[in-house]
């Protein structure tokens, strides 16, 4: 699975350019989301902001109940982490 999800990231990394500033593609939320499960935690994915160096992820629920905005780069790989 870490296999494919890294397949896939590298793949949208490369057709990102297709779409508009502030979109994310099904591909793209799709990954994030895969992210977030093995990262045990969870978000609506309509809290998934495009930012100029990757995608903000806003109020993600973590294992324990801890909120948080989560960073990543356009590769998926986290950032940063505030709690809420």
């Amino acid at each position: 699975m870490k296999t494919a999800i890294i397949t896939l990231a590298a793949a949208l990394a490369f057709s990102t350019s297709a779409f508009a500033a502030g979109e994310v593609s099904a591909e793209t939320e799709a990954a994030i989301m895969a992210k977030l499960t093995e990262m045990e935690c969870q978000m609506d994915a309509d809290d998934i902001e495009v930012t100029d160096d990757g995608y903000e992820l806003d109020d993600v629920i973590c294992k324990g109940g801890q909120q948080f905005d989560i960073e990543l780069d356009k590769e998926l790989n986290e950032t940063g982490r505030r709690a809420e």
